[in-house]
């Protein structure tokens, strides 16, 4: 009887959340409304606005979306299967294990003019793993020792130790190249990337009003194929029925993200299509582990066997995403389809918060930004949570300070997604669980384990792939049974897409593909 209680309640919950979430921002509406379809214009309805502009310094999607394949270029770019294909980069070797080899294209550009070639890319390496310039992601290529400008197009890099994800690394969005010039006005402090970011994209930087908008404008001397639209424009819709709307009315083009509970509403649309992409990222609630109670793996535990995460998908998600027994999901390098999580079992999780001293729980707080997906997810956990005594309080916090905040390690419990943008299971571990990445890199848990640290470099360093598998297998296990993290689901990406709007498409670690888009 108390099953079905829960159950019931859990329904009427779910349904008020439902009715909160299609409440739209009445002033968010009438100013989309005055915007309109401006013919060759590509109008996207972004939930967050960007924190940063300089993909040195960047740690978050929204802004990793705006520039991206659109302003910066990497050298090696990933397609659709998370095959490596040519980029800035027209062809590569690796000669062996610590030594790889680079031909660059001879007809790039940047945006101002300057000539793409190997002292550039040298400059922009440099500058990521500059200690005194503290990107917090030079961890992705701090291992590279030494880079030498063969030529004017020929580059080669050594790394210290035999480092695989290579290739993957370089295709992630902190290895955007610069135009150098830019680089050093913004370290002279003259002109800061923020203000006028410089790449070789397909796009080219042309405003910015923090909170509002982002505009980029058309390569036309572009490498490569120009993109078909004219521009395109960020516009920053924080509700999520408002950013529906703009799609249906025309308003906008795309709409991304869009809140789970809208899927059914964009699926039965005349005027709009629902895309779906398979991600390669986790959705999860973390512990700052350095806090009581949650420095108490049996409390970690009992919390994880508290969420019933299936429920969680088919409700709050609406069906969207695959069930996550741990950190690495299906298509990442390393899953392990053997692993076995911490299933749903609230008798176990009373057990173990008496074992741990709370047999009455404990009062806390959980954070979440005003992503709708999350605020519904730590709601229904509050819920969940209040079955084995555990008091949650939800703090909303804005983006910029949420981020900022989990990175200082201010929050107790906090619910985030780590969008793996390599495809390879370590930029899942060295970000989510090594000890050098506490912080703002990516480990917001601030968990430390020796062992785990030493698995993930070891797996690293493995040129076996088979054996790279193994190592992570080996290290998923300690790290579910340690439960730094609980998780919700592996995700699953998803946008409203206007039927005028063609050639979009969403890349697995969820960034927008525009160059192919044609507005009808």
């Amino acid at each position: 009887m108390k099953k079905i209680i829960s159950f019931m309640l859990f329904i009427g919950l779910v349904g008020l959340l439902a009715a909160c979430a299609s409440e739209p921002d009445t002033e968010a509406d009438e100013g989309a409304t005055e915007e309109g379809d401006s013919g060759n214009s590509l109008i996207i309805a972004v939930g967050s606005d960007a924190t940063e502009l300089d993909p040195h310094m960047g740690t978050d999607i929204p802004s990793a979306n705006v520039y991206h394949n659109k302003i910066f270029e990497t050298l090696v770019i990933q397609d659709e299967n998370m095959e490596f294909q040519p980029g800035l980069a027209t062809e590569w070797e690796r000669v062996d294990d610590l030594t790889w080899e680079f031909t660059l294209r001879d007809d790039v550009e940047f945006h101002d003019g300057e000539p793409f070639n190997a002292e550039a890319v040298k400059a922009n390496l440099e500058r990521v793993v500059d200690e005194e310039f503290a990107s917090p992601r030079a961890d992705l290529f701090n291992m590279i020792d030494e880079i030498e400008v063969v030529d004017e197009y020929n580059i080669k890099f050594t790394t210290e130790y035999p480092f695989s994800p290579l290739l993957a690394n370089l295709a992630h969005y902190s290895g955007g190249i610069i135009s150098p010039q830019a680089i050093e006005a913004d370290r002279s402090g003259e002109t800061l990337l923020n203000e006028k970011p410089v790449g070789t994209g397909p796009f080219i930087f042309s405003s910015w009003e923090p909170g509002d908008e982002i505009v980029l404008e058309r390569n036309d001397d572009y490498w490569n194929e120009p993109a078909n639209v004219e521009t395109v424009t960020f516009k920053v819709i924080p509700e999520g029925q408002t950013r529906i709307s703009m799609i249906e009315t025309g308003n906008a083009h795309i709409a991304e993200p869009i809140n789970t509970n809208d899927v059914i509403q964009v699926e039965e649309s005349e005027n709009m299509y629902l895309y779906r992409s398979e991600g390669l990222g986790v959705d999860y609630i973390g512990f700052n582990v350095q806090k009581e109670p949650f420095d108490n793996k049996l409390v970690r535990q009992a919390i994880s066997h508290a969420l019933d995460t299936e429920t969680i998908i088919d409700h709050v998600y609406n069906g969207v995403g695959v069930y996550a027994e741990g950190p690495i999901g299906p298509a990442v390098i390393g899953h392990d389809p053997d692993l076995e999580g911490l299933d749903y079992d609230v008798e176990k999780a009373k057990e173990l918060l008496a074992e741990a001293g709370y047999p009455d729980g404990f009062e806390t707080t959980i954070w979440t930004n005003d992503d709708q997906a999350r605020m519904d997810a730590a709601e229904v956990a509050q819920s969940q949570l209040s079955e084995v005594g555990i008091d949650v309080s939800i703090e909303v916090v804005e983006w910029g300070a949420y981020l900022e905040g989990t990175a200082n390690g201010d929050h107790d419990m906090f619910i985030l997604g780590w969008s793996n943008m390599t495809g390879d299971g370590d930029y899942n571990q060295y970000f989510l669980f090594h000890s050098d990445s506490v912080g703002t890199p990516g480990n917001r848990s601030f968990y430390v384990n020796e062992e785990v640290d030493a698995l993930i470099d070891e797996a690293r360093r493995e040129t076996d792939p088979d054996k790279r598998v193994e190592l992570y297998q080996e290290v998923q296990e300690i790290e579910v049974e340690e439960a730094p993290l609980a998780y919700l689901r592996h995700t699953e990406y998803i946008a409203a897409v206007h039927n005028s709007t063609e050639g979009f498409w969403m890349h697995p670690s969820r960034i927008m593909m525009l160059n192919d888009v044609v507005i009808e």
